[in-house]
C-alpha cells in the first residue's frame, strides 16, 4: 500500500476512428498541455483548475467528434506511486528542455555566421522568437521543475541577445465604436484570471459592454443569476467554441472583426490554447508580460486593470499598422 498524497486529474478517452486526423490532433494537445500517459487512453495531471479546463476542453472536444471522455479526481493508493507519477512528468520535460537546448546551439552557429558577414534576416529572427516561444511553453508545463531549465534559458539567451525587436507606437487616440448589449451588466468568470480571462475583460469593456461589471468566482460550475453573464467557464453564454478561445468567441458573437482586434484574437488564442494555431511573433513577449503581471499579484481585479492597460497598447499598436 503506497501512502498518497498528491491529488490528481485523470482523462479517459475512446477517439472515434474517422477522422484519422483527429487522433494526431488530441494527442498533441494532450503534449501542449504537460499531460502524461497512466496506460492506453488514460492521461494525467496534476489537480488544479488550470489542469481541469485543459482537460474539460478537450474532452468537449472529443465528445463534438463522437467519441467518449471522462474526467476525475484521484488519488494513488496502491500501484503506481506519486513519486514515480512525478518522475515522468520530470523526465518529460528534462528531454524538451534538452531538444530546445540542442536547437539553440545549433541556431547559435546559424547566427553566428550571419553576424560575421553582416546581419540577421528575417528567417533568423524567427526561427529565434519560435524557440524562445517553445521554452517558455515548456516551462509553463513544468509541474515539477524538472532539471535543465536553466541550461536550455541560458542558450536561448545567448542566441537571442543580438537580436534586437523594435517597438512600434501611435498617438492616435480615437475612440472605437461599441458593439452596445444594454450596458451595464454583470459578467462573471472564475477566479485567478489569466491571459483569455484579462483579455476577454478588456474586449467586453471596451468594446461590448462599457460599463460592465466583472465578478470573480471559485465555483467550477456557477449557474447564471438573472442579469448575469459568464464568460470563460465551462457552461458559460461566452466561452470556448471548438478550438476557439473565450477571446475569439466573443468577437464571432459581436460581429467585430478588425484587423486590430482579430491580431489579438490569434495571439490570445496561441498562448491559451497552447496549440500554435497562428505562431504570432508577439506572442511570446504577452505570454511574459501575462505571466509577471500574474506573479505579482493575486487580486483579480487589479490583473484586469494592469492587463487592460496592456491590451490597450497592444490594440493601438496593431491598430497603427492598419491606418
Amino acid at each position: 500500500m503506497n501512502d498518497s498524497t498528491a491529488s490528481w486529474l485523470l482523462l479517459t478517452h475512446h477517439l472515434p476512428p474517422e477522422p484519422a486526423y483527429f487522433r494526431v490532433k488530441v494527442g498533441r494537445r494532450l503534449d501542449r498541455i504537460g499531460a502524461v500517459a497512466l496506460k492506453n487512453s488514460v492521461y494525467v495531471l496534476p489537480n488544479s483548475d488550470d489542469g481541469l479546463e485543459d482537460f474539460e476542453w478537450l474532452a468537449q472536444e472529443i465528445r463534438k467528434q463522437g467519441g467518449e471522455a471522462t474526467i476525475c479526481e484521484a488519488r494513488f493508493v496502491d500501484g503506481v506511486t506519486d513519486g514515480r507519477l512525478i518522475d515522468r512528468f520530470k523526465r518529460a520535460r528534462e528531454a524538451d528542455y534538452r531538444d530546445v537546448e540542442v536547437s539553440a546551439k545549433a541556431l547559435l552557429e546559424v547566427v553566428d555566421d550571419e553576424s560575421t558577414s553582416g546581419g540577421k534576416g528575417p528567417s533568423i529572427r524567427s526561427k529565434i522568437q519560435r524557440l524562445s516561444r517553445r521554452l517558455e511553453d515548456i516551462v509553463s508545463i513544468d509541474y515539477f521543475e524538472a532539471d535543465g531549465r536553466l541550461t536550455a534559458a541560458a542558450v536561448v539567451e545567448r542566441v537571442a541577445a543580438p537580436v534586437v525587436h523594435p517597438v512600434s507606437s501611435t498617438s492616435d487616440d480615437r475612440v472605437p465604436t461599441s458593439v452596445e448589449i444594454g450596458g451595464g451588466r454583470t459578467w462573471v468568470t472564475r477566479a485567478g484570471v489569466k491571459v483569455d480571462r484579462i483579455a476577454s475583460a478588456w474586449l467586453i469593456r471596451r468594446f461590448i459592454d462599457p460599463t460592465a461589471r466583472f465578478v470573480f468566482t471559485t465555483a467550477r460550475n456557477q449557474p447564471a443569476a438573472k442579469g448575469e453573464l459568464r464568460f470563460d467557464m465551462f457552461g458559460g453564454e461566452y466561452t470556448h467554441v471548438g478550438d476557439s478561445c473565450t477571446f475569439e468567441s466573443l468577437l464571432v458573437a459581436f460581429r467585430l472583426s478588425e484587423p486590430a482586434l482579430v491580431a489579438l484574437g490569434e495571439i490570445v488564442h496561441d498562448i491559451d490554447c497552447k496549440d500554435e494555431k497562428f505562431g504570432r511573433p508577439e506572442g511570446s513577449g504577452v505570454a511574459t508580460a501575462i505571466s509577471g503581471l500574474v506573479a505579482r499579484t493575486t487580486e483579480d481585479a487589479v490583473r484586469l486593470e494592469r492587463g487592460g492597460a496592456l491590451f490597450d497598447d497592444l490594440y493601438e499598436h496593431f491598430r497603427s499598422l492598419t491606418t
